[in-house]
């Protein structure tokens, strides 16, 4: 008997679910068996740090997709108010990948933080992340400038592009001044939510 359109639908998306949870407990075993190698006493911390991190690295794979959409599509960086729209998308793609952070974190990072409730600590997840937004803000709106043109003369250099037109060349110090921050705030980000938001675990 031949599978219906829908039948084949649901086998791929078993397959599909199948591979992604198989990749996940895969990431699972090495972030413990990582751990594990710093002790019996700090293995605990180094493994939610590097939780922590890869939750980041999602993060900022969400941050710099939303923030490449938006400059591509609805806040180019074009005149007028270039810095209102670059600052717009920063921040745009910083509160999106923030959500998909807390989600991690709160289920997969810490999931033994449960003495107060998901409000309370998104509401101190938020702020620290706030903290975090405030000083990206100022980095990229100050830093995208100096940064586009570093980066437009480095490919011109390399032969890799010609003259870049300026909207392309705000697109590029963009990216590298929120490359930057998104390291930065990181370990902010770590530091302060685990002796904070999360500091009701052992």
């Amino acid at each position: 008997m031949l599978s219906t359109g829908t039948e084949m639908t649901e086998e791929m998306s078993k397959r599909d679910k199948g591979w992604i949870a198989r990749g996940f407990a895969w990431w699972n075993e090495m972030i413990a068996r990582v751990s594990q190698r710093a002790g019996a006493h700090r293995a605990r911390e180094v493994e939610r740090f590097l939780k922590f991190a890869t939750v980041g690295v999602l993060g900022a794979i969400i941050d710099f997709g939303m923030l490449n959409v938006l400059q591509a599509t609805i806040l180019r960086p074009t005149e007028p108010h270039v810095t209102l729209k670059v600052a717009l998308a920063t921040g745009t793609a910083f509160v999106t990948a923030v959500s998909s952070n807390f989600i991690w974190n709160r289920y997969w990072t810490y999931p033994d933080s449960r003495t107060r409730s998901v409000r309370q600590q998104w509401f101190q997840f938020f702020i620290v992340s706030i903290i975090g937004l405030a000083f990206r803000l100022v980095w990229v709106r100050t830093l995208y400038g100096p940064f586009g043109e570093i980066g437009a003369d480095v490919l011109g250099g390399l032969r890799l592009t010609e003259a870049l037109e300026a909207t392309a060349t705000r697109q590029l110090g963009t990216n590298i001044a929120q490359f930057f921050a998104i390291w930065i705030v990181m370990v902010w980000n770590f530091f302060a939510n685990r002796y904070w938001t999360y500091n009701d675990v052992d």
